[in-house]
């Protein structure tokens, strides 16, 4: 059971570090896996259940030794949209087709597609997705009672301020209380598990001094149970397909995008290499089986991944062990969950989301007054205050438009003079594609009634050409040939001379006609010259 070297010299010893990492890891998914099911808008046991299925997924079919899989704070503004929109049912379907999505990227090699979105574009919709989070928490912390979710951000926050009547002081004791150990605990002891020790420390004050004062998960969810769910298949028909698949294609390239980020953090912290395109199929797999248990969508988890390698794993066993020790603490001791304050859990989430906002990268881009920062602030707002959809959508295009731009900037046609003014040369330097093109067409065609007897186009700093930058060149080289005009190109690189070669460029104007280099080319035209070459030239050029 080598799994390219994912077990590779696998011992006793290695064993028994991936019981403890696995030990330690699964404690502190146990509460997180609650409260992001909560902040999702689904029951704590959904997030219960996906830590312990995805979770041993991912870790046995995954493409990275050491990542740990299970529900995450990124997924829960797309989740919590998609149950107020369609419901928890609907949830499962989409989450299944997600892990469709992801296993197709996979096969078909588009793991490496992933890494190209703009980082603007994920620090704004990151720090966005930790202002909905934090906000979320904010009706808990304070004990906040008859508050309907909604989708958006306004309309919670006007439900936050009309609801500020109703603070419960033991919420927000219990909330203080919990927020202090995760805030100092880390400090004094790194190693012990904050989440959890907050939840039971400010659980086990509140139930003794605040008992029936403090909204517990039991309470408003009702009591969580002991066992996995029973198997049980959504209910799938085509409407429905249709009708989820933009929501699936988001939480397939969040997941993914989420996943392959953690894998290439446990490289970093390991020295190990994971291979993202099995991480996709992995991940894929792992989101088609949960729902069938009741389960959220999953992803690679970057905090728990970390402390997963911190805690000495040797291998992916310790991320099946983690699943393993959630379900046997959901086995023994779910009772107990019952009672843990919801107001205990907000700091936790809170704190998930202070972490996760990139703040200090966020300031940095802003203070660049750049593209760069159009981009993080349209996608920071949108994700905000409309859909995290729109907002990645927005972000892309106006990066795009942005890059665009700033290549189409640094083409130069610069031109040439050689001594002879029936010799024109022009020397290209950039891509030539849609952005670009027409100001190579407008300034070569401009030249056009002066009437050259030669034209000699410099290729060599011409890394790329598209269909558009194709067009032109044709359009230039077409016109120049059909009135009389000997047309030479020089210093051609692969990819272009590829693509012409496809159109039948090259043949059209004559395969003799391209030199290797400038030189070459020159020499040759004014030898033409000499000789009235030029007037053998006026062929018609065919259609």
């Amino acid at each position: 059971m080598k799994g390219s070297g994912r077990y590779e010299g696998y011992n006793i010893h290695s064993l028994r570090r991936d019981l403890i990492a696995g030990l330690i890891v699964g404690i502190v998914a146990i509460p997180l896996g609650m409260a992001f099911a909560i902040a999702s808008g689904v029951k704590p046991q959904y997030g219960i259940y996906t830590t312990i299925v995805a979770g041993i997924l991912i870790s046995l079919l995954g493409g990275s030794k050491f990542q740990i899989g299970g529900p995450t704070g990124a997924f829960i503004p797309i989740l919590l949209a998609v149950v107020l929109q369609y419901g928890y049912d609907k949830l499962l379907l989409a989450g299944m087709m997600a892990g469709v999505i992801l296993v197709l990227m996979g096969l078909f090699r588009l793991g490496a597609l992933i890494k190209f979105i703009p980082r603007p574009v994920t620090i704004g919709f990151t720090s966005g997705i930790a202002v909905i989070i934090f906000s979320g928490q904010i009706a808990n912390f304070l004990g906040l009672t008859g508050l309907e979710r909604h989708e958006h951000f306004w309309p919670n926050m006007r439900e936050l301020a009309t609801h500020l009547s109703s603070v419960n002081g033991y919420s927000v004791l219990t909330a203080l209380i919990s927020l202090a150990i995760l805030l100092l605990l880390p400090k004094r002891f790194p190693k012990l598990p904050a989440s959890l020790i907050a939840l039971l420390v400010s659980g086990v004050v509140a139930s003794v001094f605040f008992g029936g004062k403090v909204a517990t998960i039991g309470s408003t969810y009702g009591d969580i149970p002991s066992t996995l769910p029973t198997f049980a298949l959504p209910h799938i028909s085509l409407d429905l397909i249709v009708e989820l698949i933009r929501p699936a294609l988001l939480i397939a390239l969040l997941g993914g995008f989420e996943s392959l980020l953690s894998a290439v953090v446990a490289d970093g912290m390991s020295g190990s290499r994971h291979n993202s395109n099995r991480e996709l199929i992995g991940q894929g797999i792992a989101n088609f089986v949960t729902p069938l248990f009741g389960g959220i969508p999953a992803t690679g988890a970057i905090a728990r991944t970390a402390t997963n390698i911190r805690s000495g794993a040797a291998s992916p066993l310790s991320g099946v062990i983690h699943g393993l020790v959630v379900l046997l603490t959901l086995v023994l001791f779910a009772p107990f969950a019952s009672d843990i304050p919801l107001s205990a859990m907000a700091p936790i989430l809170m704190v998930v989301a202070w972490n996760m906002s990139e703040r200090k990268e966020f300031m940095l881009v802003l203070g660049t007054r750049t593209g760069d920062s159009i981009v993080l602030v349209v996608t920071f707002l949108l994700t905000v205050f409309t859909d995290l959809t729109t907002a990645v959508e927005a972000g892309l295009a106006i990066a795009v438009l942005l890059f665009v731009k700033r290549i189409s900037a640094n083409l130069v046609v610069a031109k040439e003079e050689h001594g002879s003014p029936e010799l024109l040369v022009f020397s290209v330097e950039g891509p030539l594609f849609f952005g670009t093109a027409s100001r190579l067409g407008a300034m070569i065609m401009a030249e056009a009634p002066h009437r050259p007897k030669a034209l000699l186009l410099r290729m060599e700093n011409v890394p790329y050409i598209d269909s558009s930058g194709e067009y032109v060149i044709s359009t230039i080289l077409r016109t120049y040939k059909q009135s009389g005009v000997l047309v030479l190109v020089s210093g051609i690189r692969p990819q272009p001379e590829a693509y012409l070669a496809k159109t039948g460029l090259d043949r059209i104007l004559g395969k003799d006609r391209f030199f290797a280099h400038k030189e070459e080319a020159v020499r040759y035209a004014l030898k033409a010259l000499d000789r009235g070459e030029e007037a053998e030239r006026r062929e018609e050029v065919p259609v």
